[in-house]
């Protein structure tokens, strides 16, 4: 029976503070839950063995039920006890919920993380509006002043396989854009060993329809998108901002590059290509021992080896993502490849893969089978 907020009542349940509950299973919410990201993150909640999911918002969708809402929840019992709600970060505080997730577009998702994480809720934000370090680079990129840059220091970037022991005691983790995971992985553990020339590094990626979210707007439209290619987002694209700040760190100084995002007509995934200069003196071969070492024990990396070709087929509804790389013998440059989906790995299973971590769970627990 559900309360007048539309929340499964709780008994007994105690805050998580810095770990969450061990006893029991861990209470969640999903606020935003009508896009394609929230969307997903229902549907690996409502089968994670170790999460139950008390509530669910959403402005569009306020009063009805989540399989009257997703047909494809039809049958399932506890989700058919769950009612979609307005949006409200106070709401969503009473819930019990000990983690929420949120699914909002940037510059909003701010306003929720604050009251959340004053009411003692520990927050997985899917939006951009917690990756980035610096105020003033998000002002750039994002065109408005940050809306709670007090949070920014205490933020964890949520790329679990860089930063899993931080995320592991984190408040506030900010999950990474679909396109930086499919870049970062690949370059991080090259430049951590300098065996790239930094400045030389040019990337061409490409990215399923559902990468542009769920609004009606006309240049995502079937007809619009269905045989076509194009580049958009060029030069400047919103992600390089993060791109750049998570390559300068593992770099040791500034890192600037070139990125161009292309829209394919395929619902989901991601390819990146990433073509760079070896640095003076590096041998090819050291680019499969540097990958090896950083990600031979990582349970979601698949690394293919050199000439191995990621394909976008093979890690759609999943949270791998699959990397290869090759040697350019004529021009002397490091070709990076890898495919993940962006739904997936690149947005809610990721945000997942952190609750894992947040909550002492193994960090596969709900993903290994979807």
């Amino acid at each position: 029976m559900e309360t007048e907020e539309g929340f499964i009542p709780l008994i007994g349940m105690s805050g998580c503070g810095m770990v969450c509950a061990m006893a029991d299973n861990v209470k969640t919410a999903v606020v935003g839950a009508s896009g394609y990201s929230g969307e997903e993150l229902l549907r690996l909640l409502v089968q994670h063995p170790e999460a139950d999911l008390t509530g669910i918002t959403s402005r569009q969708h306020a009063g009805k039920g989540l399989a009257e809402v997703y047909p494809r929840f039809r049958g399932n019992v506890e989700a058919g006890k769950l009612s979609f709600v307005e949006s409200s970060a106070e709401v969503v505080a009473k819930s019990g919920a000990e983690v929420v997730f949120l699914a909002l577009p940037h510059g909003v998702a701010a306003e929720y993380a604050g009251v959340l994480l004053n009411e003692g809720l520990r927050v997985i934000d899917l939006s951009a509006d917690f990756r980035l370090s610096d105020a003033a680079v998000y002002e750039e990129f994002y065109g408005a002043p940050h809306p709670a840059p007090e949070l920014l220091k205490e933020a964890v970037y949520g790329l679990p396989e860089r930063h899993g022991d931080s995320i592991k005691g984190a408040r506030l983790v900010a999950s990474p854009g679909c396109y930086p995971t499919s870049i970062l992985l690949p370059l991080l553990p090259l430049l951590d060993d300098r065996l790239l020339d930094h400045g030389s590094i040019v990337v061409s990626s490409m990215s399923g329809v559902s990468g542009a979210g769920r609004s009606a707007v006309e240049a995502f439209l079937f007809g619009e998108c269905n045989e076509s290619v194009r580049p958009y987002g060029v030069p400047k694209h919103r992600h390089l901002s993060e791109i750049e700040q998570e390559l300068s760190a593992a770099a040791g100084e500034s890192v600037v590059i070139s990125f161009t995002p292309h829209l394919v007509p395929v619902t989901a995934g991601i390819c990146s290509n990433i073509v760079a200069n070896f640095s003076a003196g590096v041998k090819a071969a050291v680019v499969g021992e540097a990958l090896e070492d950083a990600y031979g024990s990582s349970e979601f990396v698949r690394l293919l080896g050199e000439g191995g070709l990621p394909d976008t087929s093979d890690v759609l509804g999943t949270n791998y993502i699959d990397i290869g790389w090759a040697e350019d013998e004529r021009t002397g440059r490091c070709v990076l490849m890898s495919a993940e989906d962006n739904l997936g790995k690149g947005a809610s299973s990721q945000a997942i893969q952190s609750f894992n971590l947040m909550c002492g769970f193994e960090e596969g627990v709900g993903l290994k089978n979807f």
